[in-house]
């Protein structure tokens, strides 16, 4: 199988953030704590890998590692966060995203501004690397879809659905919400370790606040809660820009748009409106 330069790219940026929406999804759409800072623990696990790749760590060993350090940091904010819920839980993310974009600026260890190149090569030549990052995103859907299905997706709805309520039926919603705040930010620093690996430069703009929005636009118009209607949002929405050239320019404004009337008629974004399509159909029949 031969792939030119941009396929190559076309379809590790996909990867990358269907690997980013869904591991939000898992924070946001089934446990229900909205984060406005995700794009802080995508950049940690990229500097991370850049970091260990740099002193010689091979790169199957440097995608775990670089998520147990993401999932560290997200254990911290989670136990920080505990006390806040909702809109403060959402100010406070936010607040983390800030804080990371400028510690790294003023690191000099990091690149600073500058950014941080001459990260290693992966190894493995343009196809191999599309092959892992997709084993990856296959990996990512089947934890997703077992985590719904599984007794800790029934224990993320409870608390998602009522806190307060799951909580006096015994119902450990601390537990749940640091258990969610690990595995979803454990994900996407993976994610980041491959963006890492994939650009081979890092500067701290490309973790900013417009990321992490962009990353909920993705799972809000793909569906809270979905993992299906999350991994087709997050295709369309990232290739977009490459099909529909001016949308490259207005990104973040076609985002808000797109959340703005997602929320306004179909609050249950993509899958919602399949699903309510779905049962008219089913009625009329």
């Amino acid at each position: 199988m031969t792939l030119g330069a941009y396929e190559v790219s076309l379809i590790v940026i996909v990867a990358i953030n269907v690997m980013l929406a869904l591991s939000l999804n898992i924070i946001t759409g089934l446990c229900g704590q909205v984060s406005l800072g995700h794009a802080a623990f995508f950049g940690v696990g990229a500097y991370a890998a850049a970091v260990l790749a740099r002193n010689g760590v091979p790169f199957a060993a440097v995608l775990p590692l670089a998520g147990l350090v993401g999932c560290a940091v997200g254990l911290l904010v989670g136990l920080a966060s505990l006390r806040v819920r909702a809109d403060f839980l959402a100010i406070t993310t936010m607040g983390v995203g800030f804080v990371f974009v400028g510690f790294v600026r003023k690191q000099n260890w990091l690149g600073a501004e500058m950014g941080l190149s001459d990260i290693p090569d992966h190894g493995l030549g343009d196809v191999g690397f599309v092959l892992v990052s997709l084993a990856i995103v296959a990996a990512i859907v089947l934890l997703s879809v077992y985590i719904k299905r599984s007794w800790l997706g029934f224990g993320f709805a409870a608390v998602a659905d009522d806190e307060d309520t799951s909580r006096t039926l015994g119902v450990d919603s601390a537990a749940y919400k640091l258990t969610a705040f690990v595995v979803g930010t454990f994900l996407a620093a993976v994610a980041g370790a491959t963006y890492a690996y994939f650009t081979r430069f890092l500067v701290p703009g490309a973790f900013g606040f417009t990321i992490s929005i962009s990353i909920l636009a993705m799972v809000i118009v793909g569906g809270v809660g979905s993992v299906w209607g999350v991994i087709v949002a997050a295709v369309v929405l990232t290739m977009l820009p490459e099909f529909v050239r001016v949308a490259n320019d207005y990104k973040i404004f076609i985002y808000g748009v797109l959340l703005v009337l997602t929320m306004r008629f179909a609050p249950g974004g993509l899958a919602g409106l399949v699903d309510s399509l779905r049962r008219k159909g089913g009625g009329a029949a």
